[in-house]
């Protein structure tokens, strides 16, 4: 039953020609799958659909091959023979009595077309982003015009395929319709640059065309960053508002965000849910129309203050509708604690990047609802209930023992240590990373909920223990450990005279260890753990000097948005960062590198070592079961199965996957496990 104080975030919304069913609003956002995979982004979006999000948007929408984001992957809206594959969303969607909304975006210079091999548009000549050798050309009055015929033969494509919700693109630093509100961007001496007046024209122009062409029936919408927070950009306070003034009342809906996307989607370690009111504030006293805007927000209440307070009228969600898809209903029928909050880590964006189905931390049914048929909520259960043992209580452990007993299994929980979470519980303690709890506190409350499910702590298991047991099915989650012999992607081998030094992991500074000054901090892991441990040893006073064979440090974080905010944070703290470097050996009086490209050595004086390299799976429970099959067999042992980062140490994505794999297909019979992929048609020749 829902609280009363929430009804209002239930309350109807009128855009333009149509109504949301509430004010949960998932805005658009990316997912890996797009026009590759459409089936797939059509039950994902389904699924947001059922799980009551009043409003859901697909990706941005290529409308051109004058335009095309490759490598990644997003909708495509090029021509009638894409309609299909987005009418199959706005079924999925419209099947649950939400509205379907498309984002239409031209790119521009942002879009260096690697696919099509058109020559990009811009305001202004002007290099493509990023390091591709091409320059895009400034648009002559006869590409503008093209432009907007394109941009209205979209929109009604898009009016065909059933989208209720139509946008214009003018956010993130990556629509060309943005580029030209820029001074920075736009150079141009005719009409549509100089004074903003003229800036603004095509942005005008394209509302105007997509609202004559579509907008008897679709709402209009206008995605628009109001501040870039660079030097020489947009500001909230300046041209941002102007702008959001002179077109208040001409678009339908207004999304309001930030550029560019990296400042849009801040990870959790760099800032708090509602980080993006500052921006949003006063927009609702320029315009009678309702906005929309996002901050990661997960709680209620500050739901409820925004919709109160007059500075939104749908509440905007990326993140949070991707770790629970069914947050609004879980809201609406008074079951707020099931909900599971995103983190903040970005996980989800990685697979833009990567050119992969989104995942998600906390929620491992994201980008597998088609192709395994998984669903956030519900899981069959199992043929045949019976007994279950898994041995170990990190994110792998406690969700394998959550999906077993919601299957109908009889389950026993054991840890070793007192404290449940593994990992999960130590690494949030480190900077910035408190509200990665969330994964041990939506588990734990969930476990608490299944009568099913029993859970022992500080019971070390030994083989023996687990045969008296005599669960039929065991599952060992035990984890990893981190290696204190350097071995790791640029070492294939120990690392030389490790035994010189003292030598540390990150389990031993979590496990609160002093480590001598000045230290040296080796990152071959390349994501998060090598800056946040530099960090803490930085805030304890000691001299930290981090070498890593990348070329920047935590590089894969380039994918989650984060790089450059960790290296500046990581610089602004008086860390030496020695990059493009590897370790040859160890003496007493420090470690001798060498550069990746020349190999010429360099010697660092430390009287510490601290690796962060790679982890070791920690399979001795599991390979003493699994060498013993005539004892397994005598204790009425069916299945032994490894979980996690026991199985293949990874992130913590990974081990929650692993966790909800393993227990919903432990039992499944054989050839029955096969996932489920599209296959381009063949055009006929």
């Amino acid at each position: 039953m829902r609280d009363p104080r929430y009804d209002l975030l239930f309350e109807p919304v009128h855009i333009g020609p149509v109504r949301t069913r509430n004010r949960f609003y998932q805005v658009p956002h990316c997912n890996g799958m797009g026009h590759v995979h459409p089936s797939a982004m059509a039950r994902m979006r389904g699924i947001k659909a059922e799980g009551s999000w009043g409003v859901v948007c697909t990706e941005e929408c290529e409308i051109s091959p004058l335009s095309e984001f490759s490598p990644y992957i997003e909708a495509r809206l090029w021509d009638k023979r894409d309609i299909p594959a987005l009418a199959r969303m706005c079924d999925e969607v419209h099947r649950h009595g939400s509205l379907a909304g498309v984002e239409l975006a031209f790119n521009g210079y942002s879009a260096p077309n690697r696919y099509s091999r058109e020559i990009p548009w811009a305001p202004s000549n002007t290099p493509v982003r990023g390091y591709d050798p091409i320059q895009a050309r400034a648009m002559s009055r006869a590409d503008i015009k093209q432009l907007r015929e394109m941009h209205r033969a979209a929109a009604l494509r898009a009016r065909q395929a059933g989208f209720d919700i139509i946008y214009v693109y003018a956010g993130h630093d990556l629509g060309l319709p943005f580029h030209f509100l820029t001074q920075r961007n736009n150079r141009r001496d005719d009409e549509y640059g100089g004074v903003l007046e003229n800036r603004v024209r095509l942005l005008r122009e394209l509302i105007e065309d997509t609202r004559d062409a579509v907008g008897d029936r679709c709402a209009v919408a206008v995605r628009l960053a109001v501040d870039e927070q660079v030097a020489g950009g947009l500001t909230r306070d300046g041209e941002g508002a102007e702008i959001f003034s002179m077109l208040a009342q001409l678009p339908d809906l207004w999304d309001v965000n930030v550029a560019n996307w990296s400042n849009d989607s801040v990870t959790s370690r760099f800032a708090s849910e509602g980080y993006q009111e500052a921006f949003l504030l006063g927009l609702k006293a320029l315009t009678t129309k309702p906005i929309v805007g996002v901050g990661r927000y997960t709680s209620p209440d500050t739901m409820l203050s925004l919709v109160r307070r007059g500075v939104l009228d749908l509440i905007g969600a990326a993140r949070p509708s991707i770790a629970d898809p069914f947050l609004p209903k879980k809201i609406e029928e008074g079951r707020m604690e099931e909900i599971r909050e995103c983190i903040g880590c970005n996980v989800c964006v990685s697979g833009d990047h990567t050119s992969t189905p989104l995942r998600c931390t906390q929620n491992p049914t994201m980008g597998e609802e088609w192709r395994r048929g998984w669903h956030p909520e519900s899981v069959e259960p199992v043929s045949h209930p019976n007994r279950a043992l898994v041995v170990g209580a990190g994110p792998a452990g406690l969700e394998c023992a959550r999906i077993l007993g919601a299957r109908g299994m009889e389950v026993a929980l054991v840890e070793g240590t007192r404290t449940l979470g593994g990992r999960v519980a130590l690494e949030s303690r480190l900077p910035g990373l408190s509200s990665w709890s969330r994964v041990l506190d939506y588990r734990l409350d969930a476990l608490s909920r299944l009568s099913s499910v029993e859970i022992y702590r500080e019971s070390r298991l030994e083989m023996q223990d687990v045969l008296d047991f005599a669960a039929p099915h065991v599952f060992i989650a035990t984890g990893s450990s981190w290696r204190r012999d350097g071995l790791g992607r640029a070492l294939r081998q120990p690392l030389p005279g490790v035994q010189s030094l003292q030598v540390f992991t990150p389990d031993d500074v979590m496990a609160g260890a002093v480590l001598p000054s000045p230290v040296l901090l080796f990152d071959d892991d390349h994501y998060y753990m090598g800056s946040v441990l530099a960090e803490r040893l930085a805030a304890q006073g000691v001299e930290v000097i981090f070498v890593t064979p990348a070329p920047d440090v935590a590089t894969w974080t380039h994918n989650t948005l984060e790089q450059h905010r960790i290296q500046r944070r990581l610089l602004e703290l008086n860390i030496t960062i020695i990059a493009s470097h590897s370790l040859m050996n160890v003496t007493p009086e420090g470690v001798v590198a060498c550069c990746a490209y020349t190999d010429r050595p360099r010697f660092i004086p430390a009287a510490s070592l601290l690796l962060v390299t790679s982890r070791e799976p920690e399979q001795g429970l599991y390979l003493s079961l699994s060498e013993s099959p005539e004892q397994r067999l005598s204790a009425g042992i069916e299945t032994l199965t490894l979980v996690g980062d026991c199985l293949a140490p990874g992130t913590i994505a990974a081990a929650v996957y692993s966790g909800r794999r393993m227990a919903r297909e432990f039992d499944a019979p054989a050839g029955s496990l096969i996932m489920r992929r599209e296959i381009p048609q063949l055009e006929v020749l």
